[in-house]
Parts: C-alpha cells; sequence; structure tokens
C-alpha cells in the first residue's frame, strides 16, 4: 500500500474544509482518510461521460448540505485520476462502472453503493452511516427536539419546530404528521386536516400520518357520542348484549380520554361476540390503535387483550 492510502502513515488531519469539494491523488489522503476520522465522508466517482452521474451528483449534494457538516462529500473525477482508480481498484473497490459512491470512516471504508439512487435512498444510506458514526442527521434532532416540546406540553415550540422541519423536507412524514397532531392539540382541527389533505399521495398510507387522520375523525365522532353518554350507559344497563351501544360508548369514553375504559369496552363486545357487525368492535378498536400510536400504554395493553381473545 502506498503511503497517502496507509492511514499509520498518514499526517495528522486538517482543519474543518468545505463540505463538499473536488478531490484528486493529491488531496486523497487529507480530504478522504484523514478527513473521515472527523466526520464520514463520502467519495463520489464520476465521469463526463456518466448519464447516471448527472443525475445522482446533484442529489447527493442535496443531502449532503442537509446534513449541515456531518458528513462531507468529495467528488473524484475517474478519467482525470486513473492512476488512483488503479490503485483503489486494486484494493478491492469496485470502480469499472460509475457512478460509485464509497464511504470512509475513521480512515476505512464503511460502505458503498453503485448507481443512480432516488433520493429516498440517498438520505437512508447517509442516516446509515451517521449512525455507524454515532450522530444523526439534523433533520433527526429537530424532530425530537419538537417531539420533546408536544410531551411536555410546549405546544407552541413544538409547532414551530415541526413548522420548520416540514418546510425543509416537505416529504418529511413524521414532521407532517407531528404538525397535525399539533394543531389538534391545540384545537385547531380545521387546519390539522388541511395539512393532511396536502400531504403528498405516497405519504397518505405513512403510519403515523394515518394515525393523525384517525385521531382527527375518532375526535369528530366521539364529541357527537358524547353528548349521548347516558344514553348509552342506560340501553346497556337494560341489555348487555346491545353491541352497538357499547362501541358508541367506546368511542365517548375515547374522546374523554379515557383509552383503558373505551379499550375495555370494545374487548368486551368482541368477547360477547366478535362476529357482531361484521366484526365492528375489533375493527374499531384496531382505529383506536391507530390514533393512539403502538407504544401508547393503552394500545400495547389493549393489543394483549385482544391476542388473548382471539386465540383463546
Amino acid at each position: 500500500m502506498d503511503t497517502f492510502l496507509d492511514p499509520n502513515k498518514a499526517p495528522a488531519p486538517g482543519g474543518g474544509g468545505d463540505v463538499i469539494k473536488d478531490g484528486d491523488s493529491k488531496s486523497f489522503m487529507q480530504d478522504v482518510v484523514n478527513a473521515s476520522r472527523e466526520v464520514p465522508v463520502l467519495v463520489d466517482f464520476w465521469a463526463t461521460w456518466c448519464g447516471p452521474c448527472k443525475q445522482l451528483t446533484p442529489a447527493l449534494e442535496k443531502v449532503v448540505r442537509a446534513a449541515q457538516g456531518r458528513v462531507r462529500l468529495v467528488k473524484i473525477d475517474i478519467d482525470q485520476n486513473r492512476a488512483l482508480v488503479q490503485q483503489l481498484s486494486q484494493m478491492g473497490l469496485p470502480l469499472q462502472s460509475v457512478p460509485t459512491v464509497v464511504a470512509f470512516w475513521q480512515g476505512q471504508i464503511a460502505d458503498l453503493f453503485q448507481g443512480a439512487l432516488p433520493e429516498s435512498e440517498l438520505k437512508k444510506f447517509i442516516e446509515a452511516l451517521l449512525k455507524l458514526a454515532g450522530g444523526q442527521m439534523p433533520a433527526a434532532d429537530l424532530l425530537a427536539e419538537a417531539r420533546q416540546a408536544a410531551e411536555t406540553g410546549d405546544q407552541q415550540t413544538a409547532l414551530e419546530l415541526f413548522a420548520a422541519l416540514a418546510q425543509q423536507e416537505p416529504e418529511n412524514a413524521e414532521a407532517l404528521a407531528g404538525l397535525a397532531r399539533t394543531l389538534m392539540a391545540m384545537g385547531e382541527e380545521e387546519r390539522a386536516l388541511q395539512v393532511l389533505d396536502a400531504v403528498p399521495e405516497k405519504l397518505r398510507g405513512h403510519a403515523e400520518i394515518a394515525g393523525v387522520r384517525s385521531a382527527l375523525e375518532l375526535a369528530a365522532e366521539g364529541r357527537k357520542a358524547r353528548e349521548r353518554l347516558a344514553e348509552f350507559e342506560s340501553r346497556l344497563a337494560v341489555d348487555p348484549d346491545d353491541h352497538a351501544a357499547r362501541i358508541e360508548l367506546a368511542v365517548a369514553l375515547n374522546a374523554m380520554e379515557q383509552r383503558a375504559e373505551a379499550a375495555q369496552a370494545l374487548l368486551e363486545a368482541i368477547r360477547r361476540d366478535r362476529a357482531w357487525g361484521e366484526e365492528a368492535a375489533r375493527k374499531q378498536l384496531l382505529k383506536f390503535f391507530e390514533a393512539w400510536g403502538p407504544m401508547d400504554p393503552a394500545t400495547v395493553k389493549a393489543r394483549r387483550g385482544l391476542s388473548t381473545l382471539l386465540f383463546r
């Protein structure tokens, strides 16, 4: 191995430098191997005659810039750096075709891919690389901060953070869902629905987006059911097998934030007659799970109860 590729013979890493730069054989040691001891470095091997390169490089640059210095990109024209490409190929790197992107961390090759990936896949690749390096994308930090604000009841801060992230990444489903949930928590259900209606079609099946929509639907249904709470209770007192009343009671209880009681009412309906109304009670319970989220304590407990009933 030549000196410039041997980390044991390398000079000490320099300062920060540009996040995106062109590289060559002379700068490879400093800009890639040394720099990767501070932050992960991607090397984009490309060529002027390469059509897919023209698609990949702009998308790659966009995602790297979004990382705000947590990862760097060095672009190397293979035709202008044949000796370097030959040397790296001898080390086992598949550089016979371009584009090829190689990730370096701590002076070593960490991962690579070939071909023009879509932006979503590039994000996943860089997120995995940052995770390996013990970090994450700035967007993940912002999302965590927004969720923390929402959990502590600081809805205004949560709203601002979710909105900022949604503006930065218009196809970030978690940010859009968080924005809608925060608006809902602030009593702005109409605005929350507008956010959901503007979500790109390909994101509408995302679990968090679907969960907020279910929560909005349940809130509207719950307000109507809550006004008739006494009626449902009276009907059940007369006929414990009035499954329609029990399901409506559960919807009303959920609207009153009595999740455990709402789930228990539906589990009781399932226990009494699972098939009633084409399994209406089970379907309503699944809608609760979707709205509450998979890790909500009420979801976890009720899912265990449902499993016991279905597989006994």
